[in-house]
């Protein structure tokens, strides 16, 4: 087990991540907040999709996913059809113009990669990947956890 000191350099490091998050989200299209690149991600990952379910995949309530579909469906990266299953439901699809959209957005991402890490050995992006996927592990799901504990804490804790 690391020591106490470690964990407290950790989080410093990990809250300094903002950083990285703000410098990588301005390489976006003006009108592609990371919010929309986000819902497009999901979509072209999980495939078409339920708002419900986009909005637990964003761990954010459905009234903030429904203003980021909106605003992706706006600008025709997304388009809302009625679910066979459900008519008083709707389900959201990639169109060719998001996926359009991602396959720039990709491409961006790694050129502004390789750029800030032009002096990183193929090694160390390896490490730093590996590191990533198990911190990501560790955690799990953290929406399904952050509703257990809520749901679980006494008053005391």
């Amino acid at each position: 087990m690391a020591a106490h000191s470690q964990y407290e350099e950790l989080a410093r490091q990990l809250s300094a991540i903002g950083a990285v998050k703000r410098e990588m989200g301005r390489i976006l299209p003006q009108d592609c907040p990371p919010a929309s690149a986000g819902v497009l991600a999901l979509l072209d990952r999980h495939g078409e999709m339920r708002m419900s379910q986009l909005a637990e995949l964003l761990a954010i309530d459905m009234s903030v996913t429904s203003r980021h579909v909106a605003h992706a469906a706006e600008r025709g990266w997304i388009e809302r059809k009625p679910d066979p299953a459900d008519k008083r439901s709707r389900l959201l699809r990639l169109t060719p113009s998001g996926q359009e959209l991602l396959e720039e957005l990709a491409a961006r991402y790694t050129a502004t990669l390789a750029r800030y890490l032009d002096d990183w050995t193929d090694t160390d992006v390896g490490h730093l990947i590996e590191l990533l996927a198990r911190l990501r592990t560790s955690f799990g799901d953290c929406r399904t956890r952050a509703h257990h504990d809520s749901t679980t804490r006494t008053p005391a804790g």
